[in-house]
């Protein structure tokens, strides 16, 4: 199954002689058939030129009230050494992950890239809260901790 070999020259000469003389016009994108949808989208999915005042305002909301959170959590006023009261502190960090995420996930769609940073480090903090406390008891720091109270 041996095919000559293609002059690409020659092929990229011919698609140039196409373009100059195919009117600017035509190459326009327009509608496609009728009924059909168009060439291009309405909305652009990524562009924040579309969104709406209201859109962006909710987005910083949930990204502002992960990163309160975030910073509330290094204020844990209770022992969370061992426990229900380990559990209750591991729920907390997990809810600080889950507030990171639902701000990075409408700050994605809305193209909100400071918010979307922002939203990130949440969840990268969140996750920090964990691992400190989640580290020592299967083996991986120096000083190990149990799960439960002796």
């Amino acid at each position: 199954m041996s095919e000559l070999p293609r002059d690409w020259d020659k092929e990229l000469a011919n698609i140039d002689r196409l373009a100059a003389k195919t009117p600017p016009q035509a190459l326009k994108p327009g509608p496609s058939a009728p009924g059909g949808p168009s060439a291009l989208p309405a909305k652009r999915a990524g562009s924040s030129a579309g969104i709406t005042r209201k859109e962006k305002l909710s987005t910083w909301l949930r990204v502002v009230l992960g990163a309160g959170l975030a910073a509330a959590m290094t204020q844990w006023p209770y022992p969370n050494g061992c426990g229900l009261n380990l559990f209750i502190y591991l729920g907390a960090a997990g809810c600080v992950v889950v507030a990171g995420l639902w701000g990075a996930i409408s700050s994605w769609r809305r193209g909100l890239g400071s918010a979307h940073t922002i939203a990130l480090l949440v969840v990268l903090a969140g996750g920090g809260l964990a691992g400190a406390e989640v580290l020592p008891r299967i083996g991986y720091a120096k000083h190990a901790a149990t799960w439960f109270c002796p």
